[in-house]
């Protein structure tokens, strides 16, 4: 909807819409990038956020949506996959926006839930987990490699 206003208002800005990977199995979200491209929304971004991990397991198993980037590609739209722990990589895909006018654009960004702390890494139970304060200075050194103590 703000795509559309932009557009209806003459206004050239971006829209940025980020998803998780288990939202893709909502239809609201396929009727979305239906609408997307229909309207040509080539100023609409979105970024979806592809760690393999819903709440109620693997995405895969739960309702898989690979080959993800063919099917946002059947829906219209421009597709980058990227490394989403990669600096470089997301900055390069936000700077090729511009090269695919006429499309809506999606960045599949290929994630690890946790990454960086060994024991939250891939572990669903991280999903909607909760750093204790008794963890935290742990896990703080494990990021930055500088203890707190």
């Amino acid at each position: 909807g703000m795509a559309i206003a932009g557009r209806i208002s003459g206004l050239r800005y971006r829209t940025y819409v980020m998803v998780g990977d288990g939202e893709l199995a909502e239809g609201q979200i396929w009727e979305a990038a239906m609408a997307a491209s229909h309207f040509h929304l080539d100023t609409l971004v979105c970024i979806v956020d592809r760690n393999q991990l819903c709440i109620d397991g693997s995405t895969e198993d739960i309702m898989a949506v690979e080959p993800l980037g063919a099917r946002f590609e059947a829906f219209g739209w421009a597709v980058q996959r990227i490394d989403g722990h990669d600096l470089s990589a997301i900055v390069a895909a936000f700077e090729e926006l511009d090269e695919r006018p006429g499309r809506p654009h999606v960045i599949i960004a290929d994630t690890i839930k946790g990454k960086g702390v060994a024991r939250m890494e891939g572990d669903l139970d991280w999903h909607v987990g909760h750093l204790g304060s008794e963890d935290y200075d742990e896990v703080v050194a494990e990021l930055t490699g500088v203890s707190g103590t």
